[in-house]
């Protein structure tokens, strides 16, 4: 049977699921803003520190002081509004700013996750997920339905599946396969876990978690999307991130992929959960329950459509950016972020900073800890685009101290994924007559060994 986009656009489902994912994700995300606050990580990292890594481009982002707290704020109650429904049109946007605003402050924190959860707000800034079960929708009668566009729901899963599947491909390497690193590395670590601390000593464990890890990310999609199939799969994917969560410190990122796995389940259990949320807090439900189906205004609709296609189109294609870059992707890290290429090196550097006068060769050296934090630093030691953005920093620094004539060369080495320590910026290199770009970095010296795959 040939596919009908028309016809499909033109398919409604029960707007119960995009209601519950709203309710969950906004629940998730102020409990995530809560946790980060109680932990004192906003000081920690947005405030103590006397320079921040930027992203190219958006290096007018930047931490304000104590008034950093006041952007959580904003963020954990448009979050808890997301969650309510509402003024959730205002919320999930505010919730986007804020959010991805944060996340853009300083690159040395840069998770998958993060990243999962603004593209996400994104997309379900153009979602009706309020016109069920909603506040909106329960103070306002024309703005509640029990119907929407069965696309809205599954643009949902689709995001999911991609997430995943492009995390199994990203898996599909040498050394994550045949050398089982860099889990290899992470599991014998834990010796200290009650019952499995021995076994996590075992090699056969190391690749029986990198190839079940594989094959988990590549048919987990399907899996939930098949009927018969979608319980069993919601088991592993509790089992999975469960054991991800008692294994690796990935902060609220399980429990998140859990509660959005529920989408892939049929309007039924989506149901019964918001039936259940509605006897503890003495909500009507049946007060949704209109029959009414949500249609967007015919120019409003072709807009958000053309958005959802430009957003998915985006999100298939910029993983593999890392084709039109020269040299081994997991060591020049060019085009590495963005790509759902999760947990998949350890790499561990070291550099040495030289402020050298091109007149006199008076030269010094820095030390890092005068300026970045420890996380900072490790960060900065094993990834090109941290390293030339210190050393402007550095220039800017000793400029005005009244240093001139400055070139910056770094002595770096790096460790990959249980190799030996490498070369891995060129020392003869001036950092200096170099700017940041999209541009391969050429100053990066080549990769001594081969990685297979993708």
């Amino acid at each position: 049977m040939l596919f009908s986009a028309n016809k499909y656009l033109k398919k409604y489902t029960e707007a119960a699921p995009l209601a519950a994912f709203r309710l969950f994700f906004g629940l998730m995300m102020f409990a995530s803003i809560v946790r980060f606050w109680a932990n004192g990580w906003i000081e920690k990292l947005y405030i103590a520190p006397k320079f921040f890594f930027s992203y190219y481009g958006f290096e007018w982002v930047q931490p304000i002081g104590e008034y950093t707290y006041l952007i959580f704020i904003i963020c954990g109650l448009s979050a808890l509004a997301v969650a309510a429904g509402f003024k959730y049109r205002l919320s999930i946007i505010v919730f986007f700013l804020s959010f991805t605003y944060i996340e853009l402050m300083d690159k040395t924190t840069y998770l998958n996750h993060y990243y999962f959860i603004s593209i996400l707000s994104f997309l379900m800034i153009f979602l009706p997920a309020n016109v069920y079960f909603s506040i909106d929708a329960w103070r306002d009668k024309k703005k509640s339905f029990q119907k929407v566009p069965a696309w809205c729901v599954d643009s949902l899963k689709l995001l999911l599946a991609i997430v995943y599947f492009y995390a199994g491909l990203a898996k599909l390497n040498s050394d994550w396969l045949l050398r089982a690193m860099p889990l290899k590395i992470w599991l014998p670590s834990k010796y200290d876990l009650p019952w499995l601390g021995d076994i996590m000593q075992q090699e056969w464990l190391h690749y029986a978690f990198s190839w079940s890890g594989m094959l988990y990310d590549l048919f987990i999609p399907f899996l939930l999307l098949w009927r018969r199939t979608r319980f069993v799969a919601f088991i592993m994917v509790i089992i999975f991130h469960v054991l991800t969560r008692v294994l690796f410190p990935i902060g609220m990122f399980p429990y998140i992929m859990i509660v959005s796995a529920l989408i892939f389940f049929s309007p039924k259990l989506h149901h019964r959960i918001l039936k259940f949320i509605a006897e503890i807090f003495k909500i009507d439900k049946s007060k949704f329950d209109t029959s009414e189906v949500y249609q967007f205004p015919d120019i409003t609709g072709k807009i958000v459509r053309t958005v959802v296609v430009i957003f998915f189109t985006v999100q298939l294609l910029l993983p593999w950016r890392y084709l039109a870059y020269p040299g081994e992707l997991f060591w020049t890290e060019e085009g590495f972020r963005f790509s759902w290429r999760v947990m998949l090196m350890e790499k561990a550097g070291y550099a040495q900073f030289k402020i050298v006068d091109a007149e006199t060769g008076n030269r010094f050296y820095v030390n890092n800890s005068d300026f970045l934090t420890p996380f900072q630093e490790k960060q900065m030691s094993f990834q090109p685009d941290f390293i030339l953005q210190y050393a402007k920093f550095l220039e800017d620094h000793f400029s005005k101290d009244g240093h001139k004539n400055i070139e910056i060369y770094v002595e770096n080495y790096v460790a990959l994924n249980g190799r030996k320590s490498a070369p891995y910026i060129d020392p003869d290199v001036n950092l200096l007559n170099f700017a940041d770009s999209f541009e391969h970095k050429e100053f990066i010296l080549p990769f001594q060994d081969e990685i297979k795959g993708l």
